[in-house]
């Protein structure tokens, strides 16, 4: 603990912004990782039950739907199987204005955490800069005592230490936000595999419904 704290003294005050990104990505990270995670454990066995339930009884495909309403396919799904009487590209077009607004929800904090990528390497670089400039003021050409000399040391372990801070704090976002990106377009496939297949089995009980009228009359 006594090193940790020591290392962060000698990174000089680009430290301090670096430690605000830091727990600032660590809560965002947290947020997303029981975001996917809920999402994984659930909603593959939403789905099967929708399918498996829509083909035979789509009004209680709709009631299994309200149940998990906490998750982002449910709530896509649900505004297309509560229409009454819709057309096959009604069902359509309710399917891709639901999923549109759950985009934002699906890409939360994508944004910050890049920033934090882009920004947590320049905080570094400019600890860098300070700790050079630090090295440099403390010289006095042709005359280097011991003190000069551990002013020199001094502001080349400032730079050291805040490069590399800036450089861990980015790097392990950078690990998460990739992971997250590819949950996000993983999940934008489903939604449009699931999509598809809800709009085939709309489609064909419209055209029975049409024949069977049709009969009738």
């Amino acid at each position: 603990m006594e090193t940790i704290l020591q290392l962060f003294k000698s990174g000089g005050v680009v430290m301090f912004p670096l430690l605000g990104l830091s727990v600032f990505s660590v809560a965002m990270i947290l947020e997303r990782s029981l975001f996917w995670l809920k999402i994984s454990r659930q909603q593959n066995q939403v789905i099967k039950q929708l399918l498996n339930l829509y083909q035979d009884n789509p009004q209680a495909a709709s009631i299994m739907l309200k149940r998990h309403l906490d998750l982002p396919v449910a709530r896509i799904f649900s505004v297309a199987l509560s229409l009454e009487r819709s057309t096959p590209q009604k069902f359509k077009l309710a399917l891709e204005s639901a999923a549109q607004a759950e985009i934002p929800i699906l890409k939360r904090f994508n944004n910050s955490l890049e920033t934090v990528i882009g920004v947590a390497p320049l905080l570094g670089l400019l600890g860098t800069v300070l700790g050079l400039i630090t090295s440099l003021s403390s010289l006095t050409l042709g005359n280097i005592e011991s003190s000069q000399a551990a002013g020199v040391t001094g502001g080349i372990g400032e730079a050291l230490t805040s490069t590399a801070a800036g450089l861990i704090v980015a790097i392990a976002t950078l690990f998460f936000a990739s992971i997250f990106r590819g949950l996000y377009l993983q999940q934008i496939a489903q939604i449009q595999e699931v999509g598809g297949q809800l709009e085939l089995i709309h489609l064909d009980q419209h055209e029975q419904q049409g024949a069977y009228r049709a009969v009738q009359s």
